[in-house]
């Protein structure tokens, strides 16, 4: 297979469209926040904290059919951070206005964690670890069909204390799998504990993705000019892991790297106060 048809280019952006992005971005929060209050829980901050990555894929990196499929495969590994996938979907057409107003209601479609049934969606994810497994496997195939169809994956940190994580990141180095492409939402948290602090042998990152056969680079994971460029710029030839320095709850000051937010939705006057913070100012 010609490598250059997998390369991923980093066409120059003019500012306009990186602003068009963040003002994307902050729309997906106030959306995200909307459904919020649908709820008594919802993993807001989890969602937060990966917003930057998926708008990249989404509107940049995943290459689209004529007829407007996406030729390219995206798996949410860390499947509680699939709201910012949910309302992607919505956006695009690929999910109605009625799938998000009935979010997990009992004759909803769409569930704490992404389920494969749901239009739009790789694989059901949620139970961590499984993921990066389900990628390797999607990358191997499309390697065997001789395919040039690139798989992306967006992991939370959190799932690399799984050993089939680990596993799958040696199949995948093992099989110089230059197809994958993985974000590690580096948010340093699992669950109410940080990761530097619980689990400090987990570092240095870059030197263990590259020890089990990777690529890898380190970047702001909410700078999409950074991610793409490090992306572009990737040699081509085994699979890359680009480990993504994120904050939880990113955006809303009282959400940033508070544990809690994991797991419950704002009050109205906590949701009031975050539109605020969100705010457009072009708008």
């Amino acid at each position: 297979m010609d490598m250059q048809a997998q390369r991923v280019e980093a066409a120059p952006r003019r500012n306009s469209e990186w602003q068009d992005a963040l003002r994307r971005c902050r729309a997906y929060r106030r959306r995200i926040l909307d459904i919020s209050q649908q709820v008594t829980a919802l993993h807001v901050a989890p969602a937060f904290s990966c917003i930057e990555i998926t708008d990249l894929l989404y509107n940049t990196l995943m290459r689209r059919e004529p007829a407007g499929d996406y030729r390219d495969v995206f798996l949410m590994s860390k499947g509680h951070g699939c709201m910012i996938q949910y309302v992607i979907l919505q956006e695009q057409g690929v999910l109605s206005q009625q799938d998000i107003a009935d979010y997990c209601k009992p004759n909803g479609r769409l569930g704490a964690h992404p389920d494969y049934e749901t239009p739009g969606i790789s694989a059901s994810t949620g139970s961590l670890g499984h993921g990066l497994g389900m990628a390797v496997g999607q990358a191997y195939a499309e390697l065997l069909k001789g395919t040039d169809v690139l798989v992306y994956t967006v992991l939370s940190d959190g799932e690399f204390q799984e050993g089939s994580t680990w596993e799958a990141m040696m199949m995948a180095g093992n099989l110089r799998l230059h197809n994958l492409i993985a974000f590690m939402d580096n948010n340093d948290f699992s669950g109410l504990e940080r990761m530097s602090e619980s689990h400090t042998a987990f570092y240095p990152l870059l030197a263990k993705a590259e020890a089990f056969g990777w690529e890898a680079a380190e970047v702001g994971g909410h700078d999409e000019a950074a991610m793409l460029d490090a992306i572009a710029n990737r040699r081509g030839d085994r699979p890359f892991m680009l480990i993504c320095r994120t904050v939880k709850g990113k955006g809303v000051s009282y959400m940033e790297n508070v544990p809690i937010w994991h797991y419950r939705s704002p009050s109205k006057e906590e949701y009031l106060q975050a539109l605020e913070e969100l705010a457009d100012d072009t708008e």
